[in-house]
């Protein structure tokens, strides 16, 4: 199955079962300064968990499900191996408390719980032929109980105790997002030895001291990697050979059939991130949010270089926009995203030209990693040339930055703050 048919599939699924589809919101977060980009399905509802704000008026029901575009940067650098991107898309079936009948056969639109949503998801996968590996629940911590209920859901649908892990609060304690909210216990789906779905039970609100207490009205947050769910659908090596990122593959392929899989997952991901920030109102600057997409268009700018495709990043911007425009509609203005992505790289092309030339002269590949920190330091402040990139570039000699070499470069970066602040009085 396409991701088109998916998409259809999922919501028509939800729906029938009295929720309500909810567009995705913006990257940019609405009302929530404690985060600088959307990261979670459940953001854009953080009110109607706490119920500040009353779902049945909102939304005419209790239940609602949405497919959310994310942006996570925790794991930035690690983007070009199998598994972790900057940008993805997030399936998800909410309900707000309070409870009204959690009974799995009951379509209606109060709030549910435990048993409904786990029953739904095992129907879901089921329906699309996808076999479970195993699941896991909280097994208790810091005086947090044991998820009991949801262990017993999954024993009545016939998983066996192998097929049910018990796990900690780093795996199985979700929340909050940003510094307060709702959080709680999850259970999550493994199929393909990945984990595809996390249902997050939000029984606790957790205050900016990181207090845990009750929360009155219980609610259920799930969240579904859109792109783990197709690459287990399509049987696909990676996520990044899914229908989702087409046809971008296929343009950056046909250009350069050369490009190494690390620096290919790197333009995939980087042009698809870069395109759906800048189509929410992000724009390159060196503050916050904006650092962030000027971060990833820069190391963007550098693998096209690097491949000799810079000049077909017009051609890249098209090949996420033809898959994605149909289904959000702020894509539609090409000439304005072109814009926003040409004027960055224009400005930082004379400083990564110089700096490739000063880094190939000065990085032998063979210095101490005290050396190397006076080097990149030295690029830095005399050529322009980013950490981030200088990074970059020594990976492609397989050579890893150790803490030794950062630690030299911080120091040497903080003294050269200190005398330019005196100098400067």
């Amino acid at each position: 199955m396409r991701s088109e048919e998916i998409r259809k599939y999922f919501f028509e699924f939800f729906e029938k079962r009295g929720h309500k589809i909810i567009p995705s919101s913006s990257l940019i977060p609405e009302d929530d300064p404690s985060v600088l980009l959307t990261t979670a399905g459940m953001q854009q509802f953080k009110k109607y968990f706490t119920r500040e704000k009353d779902p049945n008026i909102d939304f005419g029901t209790q239940r609602v499900a949405s497919i959310q575009k994310c942006f996570r940067t925790t794991d930035i650098d690690e983007i070009g191996d199998e598994r972790h991107l900057t940008f993805f898309e997030m399936l998800g079936n909410f309900s707000f408390g309070p409870i009204i009948n959690d009974d799995p056969s009951d379509y209606g639109t109060g709030g549910y719980f435990k048993k409904s949503a786990i029953y739904w998801a095992y129907e879901f996968l089921k329906s699309l032929g996808i076999n479970i590996d195993f699941v896991s629940v909280f097994r208790g911590e810091d005086k947090i109980p044991f998820d009991g209920e949801s262990y017993n859901i999954w024993k009545e649908l016939d998983f066996s105790d192998e097929k049910i892990k018990k796990f900690g609060k780093e795996d199985n304690f979700w929340g909050p997002t940003g510094d307060e909210g709702p959080c709680g216990p999850t259970t999550e789906i493994y199929a393909d030895n990945i984990e595809i779905w996390n249902l997050v039970f939000n029984e606790y609100y957790q205050d900016k001291n990181k207090k845990l207490e009750k929360l009155k009205y219980p609610g259920v947050d799930t969240g579904m990697g859109f792109e783990r769910l197709m690459k287990v659908l399509q049987k696909t090596s990676t996520i990044f050979e899914t229908d989702l990122f087409e046809p971008l593959r296929t343009y950056v392929l046909n250009e350069n059939p050369e490009i190494n899989e690390r620096d290919l997952r790197i333009i995939l991901d980087h042009t698809r991130g870069s395109v759906f920030l800048i189509a929410d109102g992000v724009r390159p600057s060196n503050l916050e949010r904006g650092y962030i997409l000027r971060r990833i268009l820069r190391r963007l700018m550098l693998k096209l270089k690097i491949w000799g495709i810079l000049d077909k990043k017009d051609l890249f911007i098209k090949g996420v926009i033809e898959k994605f425009s149909n289904i959000y509609n702020e894509l539609g203005n090409y000439d304005k995203i072109k814009e926003v992505i040409d004027k960055e790289f224009k400005e930082f092309q004379r400083t990564l030209e110089r700096g490739l030339r000063e880094f190939n002269k000065k990085i032998k590949g063979n210095e101490s990693e005290e050396e190397l920190g006076e080097k990149l330091f030295l690029l830095y402040t005399s050529y322009g040339l980013p950490l981030d990139i200088s990074k970059e570039l020594l990976k492609n000699m397989n050579i890893e930055v150790s803490s030794t070499t950062l630690e030299v470069f911080d120091k040497l970066f903080k003294d050269h703050q200190k005398i330019s602040k005196i100098q400067n009085k």
